[in-house]
C-alpha cells in the first residue's frame, strides 16, 4: 500500500496517509490575532477538517506534538486542548516552548491518527 498525499503544494502536504495511518501537518492559526486560547482552537478545527477530510476524526489519535511560543501562556493552550480533546481517549503528546515560523504564531500542532477500522 502506497501514501497518498492531500491538500499539497511544491513545498509539503497537510496530509498523508500510509498503511491505515494519517500524518498531519503541523497547523498554525490563520487569525494570529487572538490570543493562546483562540490560536489554539483555531488550530484545533483545522485539525478536525483535515482529519475529517482523511476519514478519520480525533477520536482515533494516536500522538500529537505542540510548539507554543510562550510556556507563560501554556494554561491558555491547555484549556483549549482539554475542551476539545475526547474524554477517555487522550493521545500521547509532547508539549514544548519553541521559535515558530512567524512571530505572531503562538501555537503549532501536529497530530497522528488512525484510520477506523472497517
Amino acid at each position: 500500500m502506497g501514501v497518498t498525499y492531500q491538500d499539497s503544494n511544491l513545498r509539503m502536504s497537510q496530509v498523508a496517509v500510509h498503511n491505515g495511518t494519517v500524518y498531519l501537518a503541523g497547523q498554525v492559526p490563520s487569525d494570529a490575532t487572538a490570543d493562546m486560547r483562540g490560536q489554539t482552537q483555531q488550530v484545533l478545527a483545522r485539525i478536525d477538517q483535515l482529519l475529517a477530510q482523511a476519514g478519520t476524526s480525533k477520536e482515533q489519535l494516536i500522538s500529537a506534538q505542540i510548539w507554543v511560543t510562550s510556556m507563560a501562556e501554556f494554561d491558555q493552550m491547555n484549556q483549549a486542548w482539554d475542551a476539545w480533546v475526547v474524554p477517555g481517549r487522550p493521545p500521547v503528546r509532547a508539549a514544548v516552548e519553541a521559535k515558530l515560523a512567524k512571530p505572531e504564531w503562538k501555537v503549532e500542532i501536529m497530530v497522528i491518527a488512525a484510520l477506523p477500522e472497517a
